[in-house]
């Protein structure tokens, strides 16, 4: 096994140690899940798995620990680079691509952190505590799409603790859930150090330890002594055996790794990845010719962050930078001057203002700023979360006294986690958000702002205005050992559209050097027992002068009142890429599966009704939308003593049981009488359970009549 998710860790064999963090062998650091995520193109993300795999089997890797699917509950999660969105949908379908591209290869994915590890904080040992219908919509669905869709071979349980229970001890989680419902036929692996009863994990469902004791004998010993049972051994040995016969190289030479490829790969990703947020004064991209001259102002141009810190860090065969790049390409046509204006290490003794005095001075002297902010190594990083949502405060005053003097600046972004432009952002002209870009970064940075690849990425996640506004901010990350994921299925757009909360930038967005029109929206409906529910065309054109691709986005807005649903979930999406003046008709398939909500009662379910289908550009830029009744198997809640008046009255069978009892017996006498003859009060003793009107004096029902109805009318008994 090796990490990682974003490139290869195969350690030195002189430096070995247990956690990987020692230093591992050169690799291809490819673009982190974060800016992976922004594509919105498994076809994309399948290639990177693809090229992964290859050098992981070149190197004699059977596993790589990737990729990481957990859900972005908060911005502040310190990890939040190596997970892909706060959408289910959006992250299963991409992490999908992944497995399925490292498996191609013969190599195991490892899909992780099984389940609700959406923290650094205390995650060793935090109880995640949530709610049964929140953790199989948003936080258990992310890994229900990888193992339906892609099949891994392996799984990763979680440090945390689920509801109470250790999620490596967890029998619900990693037999019920994992193998029983959703059919996984792999090893379940646990994180490092997760396990602390061995027999405990075993008879739950967990395989393989790691790194593990040698010197604990405590599975061996239960099992001479009758308290583990031998079937439960002989099936971690059958799924060991199969992962083997999975794993097992399939060519008999050595594996050929085009370093070269991989390397342009990462290039090419991680421009298509990059998102505009904002083109205001029509700066990018940028025309050398048309520029005096250029200043390159920011160390993050000179030093570039290219990926997260912890167990994923990657060894690159090689790094570009902004600044190597770009006086490259610039070399001959325009004059291009560097001044860093800022130390990375906020803590560092230099002299800032001498700093900024120089970039000031150096904007000052040029037609066009290009200026490089983000965050730095030690604002994110596995093993501890952030505090802020902001850039440090020296970059945000750099930028200030820069556009005093030069308002044709454009601003691109380094950085694994979201951060707020809000207070800012008009102090620039144009914004890149490039993220963690892997190796290759200043190659795609000037490939970008160059206008060599129309930038097509779009947000898998909400940008806030303020840390308050985000749906976790009460409860994040706990106290006492607890986490409370009070806000529910509300997680990301769904809090902010629900709330009706302005934010920075809406999940989806994202903005092209060229335009698109969306028109002629047909909505066809399938049959009850079809797994396809619905079908949506549209036509998309490319109505600007350049090349480009557009993410096609699907939302639902569910009517059908027998849950409390957010206003509209994202169902579909695809990247359209379309010549300038061309156009293209785009179909969308919609999954039955995929409309389901989780009941209380009747577990996941979608019984059928009105639907809102939007479709646009962002979240909250949707062009096209209609209202359409898709038909369902409908639903009932079952009947019970502790079901209202009103719900007993309404039955087709109980109700006219009921109303038969009340006239032969002279109706309801007494208070509830009053009320029931009141216009105000009538809906109170209507919305009292059964239940308790059959312990009023005055009420003609008895527990013994509404239990004989029941009977009768073959209906589930009281609760």
């Amino acid at each position: 096994m090796a990490d990682g998710p974003h490139g290869l860790r195969v350690q030195d064999d002189d430096n070995p140690d247990h956690l990987g963090l020692g230093r591992s062998l050169p690799a291809t650091c490819f673009p982190p899940a974060v800016t992976l995520a922004s594509s919105w193109d498994p076809e994309l993300v399948r290639s990177i798995g693809e090229a992964l795999g290859r050098e992981a089997r070149s190197q004699g890797v059977d596993i790589v620990l990737g990729p990481g699917v957990n859900i972005k509950r908060s911005p502040l999660c310190g990890r939040n680079f190596e997970y892909y969105s706060e959408d289910p949908l959006l992250a299963g379908r991409l992490a999908g691509a992944m497995v399925a591209g490292l498996q191609s290869q013969g190599v195991g994915a490892c899909v992780k952190h099984f389940a609700a590890n959406n923290q650094e904080t205390d995650r060793l040992r935090v109880s995640a505590d949530v709610d049964a219908r929140t953790l199989r919509e948003i936080y258990l669905r992310v890994f229900e799409l990888v193992v339906r869709d892609a099949r891994p071979w392996t799984v990763m349980s979680a440090y945390n603790r689920v509801n109470g229970v250790s999620a490596s001890e967890n029998a619900w989680l990693l037999t019920a859930v994992l193998r029983d419902e959703w059919g996984f036929d792999g090893v379940m692996i646990s994180d490092w150090g997760a396990v602390h009863d061995p027999v405990a994990a075993v008879e739950a469902g967990l395989d393989l330890r790691m790194p593990g004791r040698p010197d604990d004998a405590r599975v061996a010993d239960a099992l001479v002594e009758g308290r583990l049972n031998e079937h439960v051994v002989d099936a971690v040995v059958s799924r060991l055996r199969l992962l083997s016969e999975r794993t097992a190289p399939r060519e008999t030479g050595e594996v050929e790794v085009d370093e070269e490829a991989h390397h342009e790969l990462t290039r090419r990703a991680a421009a298509e990845s990059a998102v505009l947020l904002h083109n205001d004064a029509g700066l990018l991209p940028v025309e050398p010719e048309r520029e005096r001259s250029i200043a390159l102002v920011g160390e993050l141009a000179r030093t570039p962050r290219y990926q997260g810190a912890g167990s994923s860090a990657v060894n690159p065969r090689r790094i570009v930078s902004a600044l190597d790049a770009l006086t490259f390409r610039l070399d001959g046509t325009t004059p291009v001057a560097f001044a860093p204006g800022y130390e990375i290490d906020t803590h560092a003794d230099h002299d800032a203002d001498a700093l900024v005095a120089e970039a000031v001075a150096l904007a000052a002297d040029s037609t066009l700023v290009l200026l490089f902010l983000g965050l730095p190594p030690s604002a994110e990083a596995e093993g501890r979360d952030r505090t802020s949502i902001d850039l440090p405060a020296n970059q945000v005053s750099l930028l200030r006294a820069v556009s005093d003097v030069n308002p044709r600046v454009i601003v691109a972004l380094s950085n694994g986690s979201v951060v707020t432009t809000a207070a800012w952002r008009n102090a620039a002209g144009a914004l890149v958000e490039f993220w963690l870009t892997g190796q290759a970064s200043g190659e795609s940075v000037a490939d970008v702002l160059l206008g060599d690849v129309n930038p097509s990425g779009k947000l898998a996640e909400t940008v806030p205005v303020r840390l308050e506004d985000t749906p976790s901010y009460l409860d994040f990350p706990g106290e006492h050992g607890h986490v409370r994921y009070s806000e529910g299925i509300h997680v990301g757009y769904r809090w902010y559209d629900a709330r009706g909360i302005d934010v920075d930038y809406p999940f989806g967005h994202g903005l092209s050097y060229t335009s698109f029109d969306y028109s002629d929206l047909a909505v066809s409906m399938h049959d009850v027992e079809d797994p396809v529910a619905l079908t949506v065309t549209l036509t998309l054109a490319n109505t600007g002068k350049r090349n480009g691709a557009e993410v096609v986005q699907l939302y639902i807005g569910d009517h059908t009142a027998v849950l409390r649903v957010p206003p509209r979930e994202l169902r579909g999406f695809v990247k359209v890429s379309l010549a300038a003046g061309t156009f293209r008709r785009v179909t969308l398939d919609v999954l039955r599966c995929d409309l389901e909500h989780v009941h209380p009662d009747a577990g996941w379910m979608f019984p059928g009704g009105e639907l809102d289908v939007l479709v646009g550009s962002s979240s909250r830029d949707l062009r096209l939308r209609t209202s359409v009744e898709l038909p369902g198997p409908g639903y009932k809640a079952p009947l019970t003593n502790w079901s209202s008046l009103r719900e007993w009255l309404a039955h087709p069978v109980a109700g006219p049981a009921v109303q038969r009892l009340l006239d032969e017996r002279g109706g309801v006498r007494g208070r509830h009488a009053d009320l029931l003859n009141d216009p105000v009060g009538r809906d109170s003793v209507l919305g009292n359970p059964m239940a308790s009107l059959t312990q009023f004096p005055g009420f003609p029902l008895t527990d013994a009549d509404t239990e004989a109805i029941l009977a009768a009318s073959d209906l589930p008994g009281p609760a």
